[in-house]
C-alpha cells in the first residue's frame, strides 16, 4: 500500500500531532505492507528529502519559525504555500493509494483539490475540531464550510477520543468516525525503580502555555494548598506565549519558592523528568486526548486533571477527575491524594497497568487495518 501522509507539524515543531506521527511512523518502519512518503514541515526555510526507513521518506518543507512551539497564522500560510509544490510533485510522480491528513485545519487545505480524485482519512487532533478554543473561532467560521466538504468525503475520520469525537459530531454528524486514542513508548516511559518517599509531594503538569491549560488555575490552586501549610511544589514544563505572564503571576503570589517555570524540555529527557514526580496535574479545558498523561500514567503517576476531552480514556482508576474547574477544587482533589497512601500506592500501578493497552505498536496496527480496509474498497 502506497501511502502519502501529510502533517503541517514535525517534531521539533509542535507539540502532540507532531509526536503522535513520529510515534507511528516509528511502528510502520519496516513493514512490508506499506511504503510512505510524508510531508511536513522544519523551522528553517528550504526542503529536506530524509530517509528515515526502507519504507518511508519524508519531504521537510521549511519556513520561517520564530517560535517552535507556537504557530503564527503567517506561518500556516507559508508552509501551505511552500508545501504545494513538493505535494503535487508527488502526486505527479507516483500512484498513491490513499492520503493519510494528521490535522484537518490546517494541514487538510493542501487536498482541496484531491477530494475527489484519491481516498483519503482524517486524524482529527484537537485544535482542528471547531469548540471553546478562543485563539481559533474566526478560522473555525470562516472555514467551516471548507472543513465540512473535507470531512464529508473522507473515508474514514479517525478520533483520539470519545470527547473528541462527541465535539466534532456537534460540528458535523457522520457515520465515518473511527476512535483511535494516542499511544506511548512503554519502554522509554516506565515508573522508576526506586522511588523513595519525600516529605514533599512534587507536582508536575506539561504543555503548551496556552490559555486553553489554564495554568494560572493550577498556580492558584498551590497557593492554596501553602497557605494551608500543605508542603507541595509545582514545576511548569512547556513554553508558549502566556510565559511572561504566569512568570509574573508566580512572582506576585510570592510561590518563586513553590513553582518552577521550566520552560521546553528536550523530549528525550521528558521520561526522567516523570520519574522525579509524584502526582502529574493538568486543569485543561480542552484536549483531543493529551499525549502527556499518558506518559504520565506510563510513568506510574497518578493524574488529577479537570474535566476535558480524553479523561474518560486516560482515567479510571489511576486518578481523579475534578468536576467543578476551580482552584478550590483541584487544591482539595490533590490534599486528599498526597495525604492517602495507600490510594496514592493504588492509582500508581492502575496508571502502569492503563498504560500498557496502549502502546504505540497497537495503535500503528490499528490504522494499519484501516489502510487496507479502504485500499481493498478501491482495488
Amino acid at each position: 500500500m502506497k501511502i502519502l501522509m501529510l502533517n503541517y507539524e514535525f517534531p521539533p515543531i509542535g507539540g502532540g500531532t507532531g509526536q503522535e506521527h513520529l510515534a507511528i511512523l516509528q511502528q510502520l518502519a519496516g513493514r512490508d505492507c506499506v511504503e510512505v512518503d510524508v510531508v511536513t514541515s522544519m523551522p528553517v526555510p528550504g526542503l529536506a528529502v530524509e530517509k528515515m526507513s526502507g519504507n518511508i521518506t519524508i519531504y521537510k518543507v521549511g519556513i520561517h519559525k520564530k517560535n517552535l512551539h507556537f504557530w503564527r497564522k503567517i506561518e500556516v500560510v507559508e508552509w501551505l504555500w511552500r508545501a504545494k509544490n513538493p505535494y503535487r510533485a508527488l502526486l505527479s510522480e507516483k500512484r498513491y493509494d490513499l492520503i493519510h491528513i494528521f490535522s484537518a485545519l490546517p494541514t487538510g487545505w493542501l487536498c482541496r483539490g484531491e477530494m475527489d480524485k484519491i481516498p483519503y482519512i482524517i486524524s482529527l487532533c484537537g485544535s482542528d475540531v471547531p469548540g471553546p478554543h478562543a485563539r481559533l473561532q474566526l478560522e473555525y467560521k470562516l472555514l467551516a464550510s471548507f472543513s465540512r466538504r473535507l470531512w464529508k468525503k473522507a473515508s474514514i475520520i479517525v478520533s483520539l477520543s470519545e470527547g473528541l469525537k462527541k465535539r466534532a459530531m456537534e460540528f458535523m454528524p457522520l457515520p465515518d468516525f473511527v476512535i483511535i486514542s494516542n499511544g506511548v513508548d512503554l519502554k522509554r516511559f516506565h515508573p522508576a525503580d526506586d522511588k523513595r518517599p519525600s516529605n514533599v509531594v512534587k507536582l508536575l503538569t506539561v504543555g503548551r502555555l496556552s490559555a486553553t491549560k489554564r495554568i494560572d488555575m493550577l498556580i492558584e490552586a498551590i497557593e492554596l494548598l501553602t497557605k494551608k501549610g500543605k508542603s507541595m511544589e509545582l514545576t511548569i514544563a512547556g513554553d508558549g506565549g502566556l510565559f511572561d505572564e504566569l512568570k509574573s503571576l508566580i512572582e506576585k503570589k510570592n510561590l518563586k519558592n513553590k513553582i518552577r517555570l521550566a520552560g521546553r524540555i528536550d523530549p528525550q529527557q521528558m521520561p526522567d523528568i516523570y520519574r522525579q514526580y509524584d502526582i502529574f496535574v493538568t486543569a485543561s479545558m480542552q484536549e483531543g486526548m493529551s499525549n502527556a498523561m499518558l506518559e504520565a500514567a506510563a510513568s506510574g503517576l497518578p493524574i488529577i486533571t479537570t474535566r476535558c476531552e480524553g479523561v474518560e480514556e486516560l482515567v479510571i482508576d489511576n486518578g481523579v477527575v475534578v468536576e467543578e474547574a476551580s482552584a478550590n477544587a483541584l487544591a482539595e482533589a490533590i490534599g486528599n491524594l498526597a495525604e492517602n497512601q495507600v490510594k496514592y500506592k493504588s492509582m500508581r500501578l492502575a496508571a502502569r497497568r492503563l498504560a500498557e493497552k496502549l502502546g504505540w505498536d497497537k495503535i500503528a496496527d490499528q490504522y494499519c487495518e484501516i489502510y487496507r480496509r479502504i485500499c481493498g474498497k478501491n482495488k
